[in-house]
């Protein structure tokens, strides 16, 4: 998965095949009104900026237009008139509130004629099947896509921070444990895809990972070769990264979840890749060192 099979003839066959592809799916697409939730977050920003991209008109659902997934009220507002939504909730989809939500929204929706709804989930979280569940019992034109850690992790938030500040990180991941690590613009493009190809892909989950495996540790090396700096990992266990979270703002009840989040997601089991990108899209997913060459030239990381 990490470069082409077949030689030039094989990129021409690809490229032809995700050009007609997107041509197709912005035809489809075209007057869609799509929601956006998280319009101003990690995905929700770069799916609203696919989906313009693909001749979707974008309705942005965040808190700064009006749109509060704990405020049931300013669902209607927001959903009346779509024919698609992207879903993404603001805390880990495998909580127990998320379930909820999700199962309420994505109900809401289709009693307003939004039945193409395409919700993000978490690749090997157990704790996220019951979200996944409301959403397809909901009576909606279902897409799941499951993704791995996101690449811009590293880049945005919290871990970014930490890297810049610090000179290292501090993470809940063993030396030995690998992860796939996505593009979240890869995220965004076959989440698009998912809202524009008809019933393509209506009732599927869709897993999709990075080309290759990479320890946390090797990513912050990775980072520090591009950047020239001197950067160090330090793996712990996840009782100890509460600290770590409530450092960061995250509230002590939420803290607690995603410590005993982190021990059942960090052991391993996702060290798998899948070929859900190059399905969809019909091209092999970004790498990870390209994100961090990017990344780095942008002076991210200081």
């Amino acid at each position: 998965m990490t470069q082409s099979a077949a030689g030039n003839t094989a990129r021409n066959t690809t490229t032809s095949t995700t050009t007609s592809a997107k041509v197709d799916a912005a035809r489809d697409a075209s007057g869609t009104t799509v929601v956006v939730t998280g319009a101003t977050g990690r995905t929700g920003g770069r799916v609203a900026e696919a989906a313009r991209a693909a001749g979707l008109t974008v309705r942005a659902a965040s808190r700064a237009t009006g749109f509060d997934w704990r405020e049931r009220s300013t669902w209607p507002e927001t959903l009346r008139g779509a024919r698609a939504a992207y879903l993404v909730f603001p805390t880990d989809v495998g909580s127990p509130e998320a379930t909820r939500a999700v199962g309420e929204i994505a109900r809401e929706a289709v009693s307003l004629g939004v039945r193409r709804l395409v919700l993000l989930s978490a690749r090997g979280e157990e704790r996220a099947r019951p979200t996944e569940e409301a959403l397809r019992e909901s009576g909606a034109d279902w897409t799941i896509v499951r993704a791995a850690w996101f690449a811009q992790n590293f880049s945005e938030g919290p871990l970014a921070e930490e890297v810049r500040l610090s000179g290292g990180l501090v993470f809940p991941a063993a030396e030995g444990v690998r992860e796939p690590f996505i593009d979240v613009r890869d995220v965004a493009d076959v989440v698009v895809a998912a809202l524009t190809s008809g019933d393509r892909y209506a009732g599927r989950e869709i897993e999709v990972t990075g080309p290759r495996l990479v320890a946390w540790g090797a990513a912050v090396a990775e980072i520090a070769a591009a950047t020239g700096r001197e950067l160090s990992y330090r793996a712990v266990p996840a009782r100890e990264y509460r600290d770590h979270l409530v450092g960061f703002g995250v509230p002590g009840e939420e803290a607690d979840f995603l410590v005993e989040l982190f021990e059942e997601l960090l052991d391993g089991h996702n060290a798998q890749l899948t070929d859900g990108v190059r399905q969809v899209l019909g091209r092999a997913p970004r790498d990870f060192a390209a994100f961090v060459k990017e990344a780095a030239a942008a002076g991210v990381w200081g």
